[in-house]
């Protein structure tokens, strides 16, 4: 699966991170705004931002999301690790958009574009969001995700931080976009 394909949407293109795209994308995550629900809510911070950025760029899967009329970042999603041997599973993640751009149908039609190709070679999409991210768990349940049953626990500054896994399965995307039409 290529983890950094070009894709297009009525509205965006959302194609591969560069290292070009950080100063855009920082002065989005600047914004205290984007991290309130947030596990690590001090993503903001330049520092804490830096180490985010690198591990995207390192990751092989990371994408800009671009208006396709204007060029101008809106923000950034991901690809996490596809091993075919390890079955057809891929997650996306790592999603952050610019305040200016909630609600307006974005990050779904991001998603759905991300889905889209992602089941042409996997059977299941994960997706791991902090417990306390409701607004990214509406967004998850709002484009069909599930939560699962299980979940993770990690530690980022000495404090527990749990992640639950939602999941979309290939046939469950079909239908939706069926009934959709």
């Amino acid at each position: 699966m290529n983890r950094q394909p070009i894709l297009q949407t009525d509205r965006l293109i959302i194609r591969p991170l560069v290292q070009a795209d950080y100063e855009a994308l920082y002065q989005i995550a600047s914004d205290p705004a984007v991290w309130e629900q947030h596990p690590i809510h001090d993503r903001w911070r330049r520092e804490v931002f830096d180490a985010f950025f690198a591990d995207g760029m390192a990751s092989g899967g990371a994408l800009a999301v671009t208006d396709r009329t204007t060029g101008s970042l809106l923000g950034s999603t991901r690809f996490g690790p596809f091993d075919p041997e390890e079955g057809g599973v891929v997650e996306i993640g790592w999603t952050f958009l610019s305040t200016r751009h909630w609600g307006k149908g974005i990050n779904p039609e991001m998603k759905r574009a991300m889905l889209a190709h992602a089941f042409a070679s996997v059977e299941l999409v994960e997706f791991r969001v902090g417990d306390t991210n409701y607004r990214s768990r509406n967004a998850l349940e709002a484009i069909g995700a599930m939560r699962s049953d299980r979940y993770e626990l990690q530690k980022y500054q000495g404090k527990r931080v749990v992640h639950l896994v939602y999941e979309i399965t290939r046939d469950r995307f079909e239908r939706q976009m069926l009934e959709k039409r």
